[in-house]
C-alpha cells in the first residue's frame, strides 16, 4: 500500500508530519482519527482532523496535495450531512406489490 507524507495543523498534533496510507483513488481518508490514551485509565480521547487541500493548481484548480486540520468539534459534523439514508433506501417502493403505476391491466 501507498502512503503520503501529510502535514497536520493546528491542536496538539500542529506542524507534525506522519505517513498517512491512501485509498484506491490515490487519496489520504477524508478524516483521521487519532486515540489518546487517558492518564487515569479513562476512555481514550479521540482527536479528529479533517482533510483539506493543501494548495490548487492554477489552470484547472486541482488540489496540489493534502494536508489535515483539527476539528474541535471532535465527530459532530462528520460523516453524513442528514439522518435519512441514501438512495435507494431513502426511497421507499410507493408500490408495495411491486407493481409499477404506468403498467396498464
Amino acid at each position: 500500500m501507498k502512503s503520503e507524507d501529510t502535514p497536520f495543523e493546528g491542536g496538539p498534533m500542529d506542524g507534525r508530519v506522519l505517513p498517512v496510507l491512501l485509498g484506491p483513488t490515490g487519496h489520504p481518508p477524508k478524516t483521521y482519527r487519532i486515540p489518546v490514551p487517558d492518564a487515569a485509565g479513562g476512555p481514550p480521547t479521540v482527536l479528529v482532523y479533517r482533510r483539506v487541500p493543501r494548495g490548487h493548481s492554477r489552470k484547472l484548480g486541482l488540489p496540489q496535495g493534502w494536508k489535515y486540520e483539527f476539528a474541535a468539534e471532535g465527530d459532530q459534523g462528520a460523516g453524513k450531512k442528514s439522518g435519512r439514508p441514501r438512495w435507494p433506501w431513502s426511497k421507499p417502493d410507493a408500490t408495495p406489490d411491486g407493481r409499477r403505476d404506468d403498467a396498464t391491466e
